[in-house]
């Protein structure tokens, strides 16, 4: 709702009114357009917050299922590996390749995370700095 059609639809004539009529009528007109903003703004807010759970779950499920898939595919390839070597000999090379892989990952993970740290924001900080000495310099002028 418009605040204009608010105005409208509750204005008294204005021969009829004084200005403290409205200006009362303003104050009223304006709450009332912020609680019905406020209620339409919590009403989007749930709505996206359900899709946004929904999502999340189905985007956990997926990952469930596309890790049933991998270890499929882990154990596909133990046999296929079982056909040529001994079975227990093609689960440690399988092993052995994929925690080599983890520690690769941990590696590069632990870098990008050292790179992050610390979490402020450090050029929006001096930023700030170099603002507030600038407005003391011409505060002082």
């Amino acid at each position: 709702m418009r605040y204009s059609d608010l105005i409208e639809s509750s204005r008294t004539p204005p021969r009829e009114a004084s200005a403290a009529d409205l200006v009362k009528q303003v104050s009223e007109q304006t709450q009332r357009l912020i609680r019905q903003e406020l209620a339409l703004a919590r009403l989007e807010i749930t709505d996206k917050a359900k899709h946004a759970g929904i999502g999340a779950g189905m985007l956990a499920g997926a990952g469930f299922v596309a890790f049933l898939g991998v270890g499929t595919l882990v154990a596909m390839l133990v046999l296929l590996l079982a056909q040529a070597l001994d079975a227990w000999l093609a689960a440690l090379i399988v092993a052995v390749l994929l925690l080599a892989v983890a520690g690769l990952m941990a590696v590069m993970g632990k870098g990008q995370l050292q790179r992050a740290a610390p979490a402020a924001p450090e050029q929006t900080i001096e930023s700030l700095k170099a603002d507030v000495e600038e407005v003391r310099a011409h505060a002082q002028t």
